[in-house]
């Protein structure tokens, strides 16, 4: 484990490895606009999708979510509820059970809330074992609870299941004259009684909540608990000078729970009807955080001092995310997404074109690390090949949605949150995730083949 960590880039230099791989990819496989030069072009879609607009959005709604989470856990009733949901676990092995099995289960309900919530528990388990003295291997924890990534394309929130159950959007993606003919042969929407909440997909997460946590209690009994100074992590953050100079109105509760009872019931209003469906978006989740924040901080003095804190762990993605936005401008717009898909797809028959949509989706995600996105792109070519060999639409949906979030646990993107919230460096837990996304492949590829 020692070897392959030292042989692991950090996030930043992995995100601008993957840019510079997309440059050169795209010079060699794809072909240059008319009356421009490729490379001159190539670095306009770069350009392009780094200030992509949507997608800056997306990265400061990111930047919320790990901000307002790590607020909230810093609160005195969220501290006391980490206590009890922690308070029986004094090793690794019944802290990588509680906390993989958990975070698969939050996992399905909304992703967002699967990356603080798993941050949280490895957190406070953390800080337990520095007040308790009991040996803990941290990165394997760490690992546990970043898990949830494995499994989030599947469940209640995953983009593509989503986007396909609206109404006409598989005719919009082939709106195109030349496309009109497949999309005439496609139906109007593919219901999530289909993908998500389909036997053979509740089949494979049941799968993933018995086994997954099987293998992170057989990695705890196989591996020691790492010599970490846990203790000198955390003080950092308690060491932060604070502020004394409090305004009178900074200080009352009144006016910070005040203010929080009035976010709680914007939000009530705004998104009453998104709750009775389950439907959970980045904003909704914010919104409910910070009116949260407010009230169990009481003041907003204590908000201010909680968000002095939680406000570090947000430069991984402030700079991050815009160099991913750059890889996936240059993906998308010189085709090299397509030309990715369609080489996986030119190698298919029937019986394994899912599979291979499986793999293909996997490595595309590796340089466009959003569900959305990729399905976007990759949708049609799947949805295409699907009926040209007569495979089962839903099935076909399922298998980019199972590749599209298994290489999360090759890819740093989806845990910098994490590692900002535990203190953790990518590459402690990364040699742990390369195990269970082994794992997870066979388990997807098995189901795929056997189930579907």
């Amino acid at each position: 484990m020692k070897k392959l960590e030292k042989l692991l880039p950090t996030p930043f230099a992995l995100a601008i490895l993957l840019t510079l791989l997309s440059i050169v990819l795209a010079l060699i496989f794809t072909s240059p606009p008319t009356d421009e030069n490729h490379f001159i072009a190539i670095l306009s879609y770069w350009e392009n999708g780094i200030w992509n607009e949507a997608l800056l959005v997306f990265a400061y709604q990111m930047m919320f979510i790990l901000v307002l989470g790590h607020i909230l856990a810093l609160s005195k009733p969220v501290q006391k509820l980490l206590n009890f949901l922690t308070g029986f676990i004094y090793n690794t092995t019944t802290a990588v059970i509680w906390v993989s099995f958990f975070t698969l289960v939050v996992s399905f309900f909304n992703w967002g809330l699967c990356l603080i919530f798993g941050a949280l528990l490895v957190r406070k388990i953390g800080e337990k074992s520095v007040v308790e003295g009991f040996t803990l291997n941290y990165p394997l924890l760490g690992a546990a609870g970043y898990v949830g990534m494995m499994a989030w394309h599947g469940g209640m929130s995953g983009s593509a299941p989503l986007k396909v159950a609206e109404i006409n959007h598989l005719p919009s993606l082939f709106a195109d004259e030349k496309w009109q003919a497949i999309g005439s042969n496609l139906p109007t929407y593919v219901s999530t009684s289909q993908t998500i909440f389909s036997l053979e997909n509740l089949i494979v997460f049941t799968t993933l909540l018995l086994l997954i946590p099987l293998f992170f209690w057989w990695l705890a009994k196989q591996k020691q608990a790492d010599e970490i100074n846990l203790k000198s992590r955390f003080v950092a953050e308690e060491n932060q000078v604070s502020s004394t100079t409090i305004h009178g109105l900074e200080s009352s509760p009144w006016v910070g729970i005040g203010f929080g009872i009035l976010l709680i019931l914007a939000f009530v209003v705004q998104y009453s009807s998104d709750l009775k469906k389950l439907q959970l978006t980045p904003n909704m989740l914010n919104f409910l955080m910070l009116g949260l924040g407010f009230i169990l901080h009481t003041s907003i003095f204590q908000f201010k001092q909680a968000l002095a804190k939680a406000i570090r762990g947000a430069g991984g993605i402030l700079i991050q995310f815009p160099l991913y936005f750059g890889i996936m401008g240059i993906m998308k717009d010189s085709g090299l997404v397509s030309e990715i898909a369609n080489l996986f797809s030119n190698f298919a028959n029937e019986e394994f074109l899912p599979i291979l949509t499986f793999f293909s989706a996997g490595l595309v995600n590796i340089f466009v690390p959003s569900g959305g996105g990729q399905w976007a792109v990759q949708g049609p070519i799947a949805i295409e090949s699907a009926l040209k060999l007569g495979v089962d639409l839903p099935k076909m949906i399922m298998a980019l949605a199972y590749g599209d979030q298994i290489t999360n646990m090759l890819q740093p993107f989806w845990a910098l949150p994490l590692l900002a919230i535990t203190k953790l460096k990518a590459h402690e837990i990364f040699p742990y995730t390369l195990l269970i996304f082994i794992v997870g492949s066979l388990i997807f590829m098995t189901s795929l083949y056997f189930v579907f």
